[in-house]
């Protein structure tokens, strides 16, 4: 049996340990409760995923083609979460 590889939002549960400020993990316990924690994080984490992808692209793009205007950035990152939105899943991070 070969190495199953899962993209950004995908496959089984993992337990993992982190460490966050008490005062965040409190903020987030009383936003969201004790049952729903690991899914809010998990959550942010696939955002900051996301942005740190877009930001590596438009990074890229500049380099080649010069700087992006801030209306283009921002129509950038919005088609960029419309996608997603739509494709309901991620591509595998690289």
């Amino acid at each position: 049996m070969g190495d199953v590889t899962y993209s950004i939002g995908e496959g089984p549960a993992t337990r993992v340990s982190l460490s966050l400020p008490e005062g965040t993990a409190e903020a987030i316990r009383a936003r969201v409760g004790k049952r729903e924690f690991s899914a809010f994080i998990a959550e942010a984490v696939e955002r900051e995923l996301r942005g740190r992808a877009l930001d590596e692209y438009l990074a890229d793009y500049e380099a080649r083609n010069g700087p992006v205007s801030d209306q283009a950035r921002q129509r950038a990152r919005q088609v960029f979460d419309e996608v997603f939105a739509e494709q309901a899943e991620w591509p595998a991070a690289s």
